[in-house]
């Protein structure tokens, strides 16, 4: 049995005063898309800055394919890097390149290529994700589904074996968001890699990940397939899934009896 692609043991997370993540151990199997679900705020971004080592842990360590991530020297790291492919949640396209050339600029920064082969291997890309024919427009032309697609293009340029996607649903209409499903989903078990999709969109993540973690407060509150999820998850994890008003995360902020607030009663 193959070594999970990241293994998380004990990581602890603080920013001065604040604990983001608390003696948290979690595992991404390789070639399986693995949800990061839970609140806004929980630090679901966090983690995947902590996994690319932009970020490093209090305590803890996070191996990324048998390496320590945060024990690599700056040559080492360089090298990881273009192994992880990065979908942000605006897309983040250089908007004075079109969109031919902001899928080209990792393969010009980071290979040695010459023309011909980084066009062949762009409109490869550009195809896979629908938008060959899209390659002369400029960002500013193009729909918010468009731009996460071009984006994605660009993330899968270098054949990484790792996509960290954030929040790659958010914003994005019914259409855009079922082109986006499916390309993540057909994408990961096409070109055999590996996804963590940080997200708070239950249903859509529910429907093509393979595993589910939900942190919160710093912990993993539950896990599992969304299968197991549906069937044995925590009161917690079931108002968080289910979008419920009042759980164990309650309606009411914590507050004086009513009758006594309102009436000043002593």
């Amino acid at each position: 049995m193959k070594s999970p692609l990241v293994e998380i043991t004990k990581l602890s997370f603080n920013r001065g005063s604040r604990i983001i993540f608390n003696n948290v151990n979690l595992d991404i199997e390789r070639g399986k898309i693995t949800a990061i679900m839970g609140p806004s705020g929980t630090g679901k971004t966090t983690l995947l800055k902590l996994i690319s080592a932009q970020l490093e842990p209090t305590v803890g360590s996070i191996m990324v394919d048998g390496q320590n991530i945060h024990g690599l020297d700056q040559e080492e790291l360089f090298e990881m890097r273009k192994r992880m492919g990065m979908l942000f949640q605006s897309g983040a396209l250089l908007t004075d390149l079109d969109v031919f050339d902001n899928v080209a600029y990792p393969l010009r920064e980071h290979t040695r290529l010459d023309e011909r082969m980084i066009r062949y291997l762009v409109l490869i890309k550009l195809h896979a994700v629908g938008l060959r024919g899209a390659a002369q427009l400029m960002p500013s032309e193009l729909s918010g589904g468009m731009l996460r697609r071009v984006a994605l293009a660009r993330a899968i340029v270098l054949d990484p074996m790792m996509i960290l996607y954030d929040e790659p649903f958010s914003g994005q209409d019914p259409i855009s968001m079922g082109v986006l499903m499916k390309l993540i989903k057909t994408m990961n078990d096409n070109l055999g890699l590996t996804s963590i999709i940080v997200s708070h969109d239950v249903n859509e993540v529910s429907a093509i990940a393979d595993y589910i973690y939900i942190i919160s407060d710093g912990q993993i509150m539950d896990q599992g397939t969304p299968a197991e999820l549906e069937e044995t998850a925590s009161e917690w994890a079931k108002q968080f899934l289910k979008g419920l008003p009042d759980g164990p995360v309650h309606f009411h902020y914590p507050a004086l009896d009513y009758a006594i607030d309102l009436f000043e009663i002593s």
